[in-house]
């Protein structure tokens, strides 16, 4: 059975990748927001929040499935997302779909193309990408390589490392994916996927000492 409390000899080192991955980006209105596909249906719950507050005119979800999420939302990522907007009062006009992305340039390079075909494209100056706490940063660095022509802000669903756990519901599952989003700052430059971004010396510590605790499930082959 998952747990979902955080060992506390591991809480320093994960607490490290949560805040470095985050980019602590205050909201702000823009011309879309952007909901990507993943396990976290908390996504959703804060487009809505972020729709109702004015913060952007239209939401676009994109994301289809992965092994991980395929029991969780059957239908595909981007559907189970926009129905859950709608449950929250977001107008179904209000809302685009993209079915089809299984990552996160899919998302960007998806999102682009659909905008377009929908006569948005040429009015969207500024995006806001709207993911897990601890995609923010792999995120923005894709998007800014794809997308460079517009402002990119970044934001979750505010909640605390322990809160978002539980929200979860399996601390290893957590740790694994932070520690793999953490390995991905540096690998996807290399591969002409994102832009560069400063990887502090504490924060490459903690992800190799998560590594030798054996939290490698999420991790690319260098």
């Amino acid at each position: 059975m998952a747990t979902t409390a955080l060992p506390p000899e591991l809480r320093s080192d994960v607490e490290t990748l949560w805040e470095y991955n985050q980019m602590h980006h205050e909201p702000r209105p823009v011309d879309v927001g952007i909901g990507l596909g993943g396990h976290d249906i908390g996504v959703a719950t804060y487009a809505a929040d972020l729709y109702h507050s004015g913060t952007f005119p239209l939401i676009v979800f994109t994301g289809a499935n992965a092994p991980t999420t395929v029991d969780r939302f059957p239908r595909g990522e981007a559907v189970h997302f926009r129905e859950r907007a709608i449950d929250l009062g977001v107008p179904a006009g209000a809302i685009l779909v993209e079915p089809a992305a299984t990552n996160t340039g899919d998302n960007i390079d998806f999102t682009h193309a659909l905008l377009g075909q929908h006569g948005y494209l040429d009015s969207i100056k500024s995006v806001m990408l709207i993911s897990r706490p601890y995609q923010q940063r792999r995120s923005y660095a894709i998007c800014r390589k794809r997308w460079p022509e517009v402002e990119v802000v970044c934001g979750s669903l505010p909640l605390a490392l322990d809160d978002y756990v539980v929200s979860i519901g399996d601390v290893d599952r957590v740790i694994n994916m932070l520690v793999g989003d953490t390995q991905r700052i540096w690998i996807y430059p290399e591969k002409g996927w994102a832009i560069e971004q400063d990887v502090p010396a504490d924060v490459r510590e903690a992800y190799a000492r998560l590594v030798e605790a054996g939290f490698t499930r999420r991790l690319l082959s260098e």
